[in-house]
């Protein structure tokens, strides 16, 4: 059985989508198994239908409209260079609202379902293939997948919709009487997940560098220190994700192929930029043409 998991990593979806659009439509990989976290949910129930062209479409034309309905942050730009800072009079508009996050991303449940139609859902529903989301239940203090084979249409994409709220920036969900967050806060890259359902060759697109190559420079603002924290945390939880990932597939005899960004892509990827995110999903097709033109005739990179 063949998987595709993609990590998580917000606007950097753009660049796993070319990932993904190279090894389905030019390396011919057939997927039984599609696991997603956060952005990597966005994607993956599109790349089973084969409708790369609809999921590019919205990656390169969607803004930070497109996600919040009440966004909790300004992006300002000096010098060339963007900054963020906190939007004082929209977190205190959520918090007057009785809301628990800085943030509403309402717009984004609204795109999901826009993007995916009752008929599509019921066509992937049918199929062969398997598509499942991860999500964070903070009740429990456990990570849940969420498998389209038990979910109804509305279901799913809430799921969608909550594997990629960044909390505390974006929605808090509650359902079934629990509070539900961010799938990358547990399993950024649910490799581990993906072994467990019988994947044999994985096929592993984590959005951030193998190495790490970057020097963060002093937070300005508490927003920026907030985000800087909650960016070293999930690189943590990302670097366990991988070893643990090795280890079980190694146990099982299954084989993983990464694919990792080459370069820092940006600092804030809560950031949406359209013109940026249309050249990331281009470099990501680039990227992963080159790897496996550099291997033997899409050979794996075996774990050890």
């Amino acid at each position: 059985m063949r998987a595709l998991v993609i990590s998580g990593g917000g606007s950097k979806g753009a660049f796993a989508g070319g990932v993904a659009q190279f090894l389905i439509q030019e390396a011919k990989h057939e997927y039984d198994l599609f696991v997603g976290t956060s952005t990597g949910s966005l994607l993956i129930s599109h790349l089973a239908l084969n409708k790369l062209d609809k999921i590019k479409q919205i990656y390169s034309s969607v803004n930070q409209d497109s996600i919040f309905n009440n966004c909790p942050f300004l992006v300002k730009k000096k010098h060339g260079v963007e900054t963020i800072a906190i939007n004082h009079w929209n977190v205190v508009k959520n918090f007057i609202r009785g809301k628990k996050t800085f943030g509403e991303s309402e717009n984004l449940r609204k795109l999901i379902r826009n993007s995916i139609t009752p008929e599509e859902f019921k066509e992937l529903k049918q199929g062969a293939k398997d598509i499942v989301v991860t999500v964070s239940n903070l009740s429990l203090n456990q990570v849940e997948y969420k498998s389209i084979n038990d979910c109804t249409y509305d279901e799913f994409c809430d799921w969608i919709w909550i594997s990629s709220n960044y909390a505390p920036f974006m929605s808090l969900v509650r359902r079934n009487g629990c509070e539900y967050a961010d799938g990358g806060l547990g399993s950024l890259v649910p490799i581990e997940e993906a072994v467990k359902r019988g994947a044999t060759e994985i096929d592993v697109v984590v959005l951030h560098t193998e190495v790490n190559y970057l020097n963060r420079m002093p937070a300005r603002n508490p927003f920026e220190l907030i985000t800087t924290i909650f960016s070293f945390v999930l690189d943590r939880i990302e670097n366990q994700n991988v070893r643990i990932g090795k280890l079980v597939a190694n146990q099982n005899d299954a084989i993983i192929n990464f694919y990792y960004t080459p370069t820092i892509l940006t600092t804030n990827s809560l950031v949406f930029n359209k013109e940026r995110m249309t050249r990331w999903w281009k470099r990501g097709y680039l990227y992963a043409k080159n790897k496996n033109e550099e291997t033997s005739p899409i050979a794996p990179d075996h774990t050890d």
